[in-house]
């Protein structure tokens, strides 16, 4: 590489710093959910969305997970094989699906929940109260600057 060219340390450079610990937590909390209900991780979000805001279609999903169609798309046909979702057709566009949590798939959130909040908890006891505060705003912050581009 040329001298004139910057040189990338990647263990430095801050998305790839954030990308490895979101994939750790990732990881680490799907241990906790995918063998005892067999769900993957995309499975999880988009279940987690739908139990917070039901009614949502794929392309809205998509939106609040901030995943790619393909994830989502698999993990929709996967739920619904599962009957943890509902599909149903939206009355004035045929092509717009409706997708909700099934009885079942409610059952399953709601276990999954308080193990979400106790990891969330645990995680967190690596801060202090003024670290955990100022990482809430340090987040909102990178989140808000680039969902503005």
């Amino acid at each position: 590489m040329s001298k004139q060219n910057p040189e990338l340390n990647l263990k430095e450079f801050l998305p790839y710093r954030l990308s490895i610990v979101t994939n750790r937590i990732s990881a680490s909390f799907a241990r906790l959910y995918s063998e005892k209900f067999n769900l993957s991780i995309p499975e999880w979000r988009v279940m987690a969305v739908l139990g917070q805001q039901p009614g949502l279609s794929a392309d809205e999903v998509c939106g609040e997970t901030e995943m790619d169609k393909v994830p989502v798309s698999r993990a929709v046909s996967k739920l619904l094989d599962k009957g943890l979702l509902n599909r149903e057709f939206s009355g004035t566009d045929r092509r717009r699906s409706i997708l909700n949590l099934s009885e079942a798939g409610y059952g399953i959130y709601a276990q999954i929940v308080p193990l979400a909040l106790c990891y969330e908890a645990e995680l967190k006891t690596v801060l202090t109260a003024e670290e955990q505060s100022q990482l809430e705003r340090l987040l909102d912050k990178l989140i808000m600057e680039r969902g503005q581009t």
